[in-house]
């Protein structure tokens, strides 16, 4: 009974999300413009300008990071279940989901997705459940090196450190939807203050540029 509540509770949420956000898309215009109704009626205009910068901002960090992973995870979780077909793996469909859907998580995804899918085929096959994590690999290695940089670009502006630094930070406040949109949010907090330090550095005269103060 338990489990069933659950289920449908779940199911419940979504159908409900899908219907809020078609009718935020419908006046999507209309909200924006109430938005900046009463930001411009609170703040300064200096300030409220800001503030809709900002806004406009996270909308693009978000939206070029969230759609190009989404993307991105499609296509690995296309390529996943045709190979896993031909390959005759146990599960394909099931399989090339999970690792679809995780992918979606920078860096931890493909590993997360591995365990489930492993011990699904290890049931049925172990020798092909070996195997699976050898595909895993090579495409998890295909994806980080020539269709992830293809899709995303440099959209992120940050190194592999940050990455990972947000993603572990983010998924131990907010958990897996942190894990999800940790990138993008620390992205958006990094360009914010990469920008206010550079334009000190600017009004004292100093360069910007961050190999200019390596030891030399």
């Amino acid at each position: 009974g338990n489990f069933s509540k659950s289920i449908f509770s779940s199911i419940w949420n979504i159908v409900l999300g899908i219907i809020v956000s078609i009718y935020l898309l419908i006046d999507k215009e209309k909200f924006m413009a109430l938005g900046r109704k009463i930001i411009t009626s609170i703040f300064s205009e200096k300030r409220a300008q800001r503030i809709m910068e900002l806004v406009q901002r996270s909308d693009s960090i978000f939206g070029r990071f969230l759609g190009g992973k989404i993307l991105d995870s499609f296509i690995v979780g296309v390529i996943a279940f045709i190979v896993l077909t031909i390959v005759k793996m146990p599960y394909s469909l099931l399989v090339a989901f999970i690792v679809g859907v995780t992918n979606i998580i920078p860096f931890f995804g493909p590993f997360i997705g591995a365990v489930p899918s492993f011990l699904i085929i290890f049931f049925e096959s172990p020798i092909k459940a070996l195997w699976f994590l050898v595909i895993i690999l090579i495409l998890q290695q295909v994806d980080g090196n020539i269709i992830g940089p293809k899709i995303l670009g440099d959209s992120l502006g940050i190194s592999s450190f940050w990455i990972l630094f947000s993603v572990l930070v983010s998924g131990k406040l907010f958990g897996f939807i942190g894990m999800i949109i940790g990138v993008p949010l620390f992205v958006l907090i990094y360009s914010i203050f990469k920008e206010i330090i550079e334009n000190r550095l600017k009004e004292k005269g100093l360069p910007v540029e961050t190999k200019e103060y390596l030891d030399k």
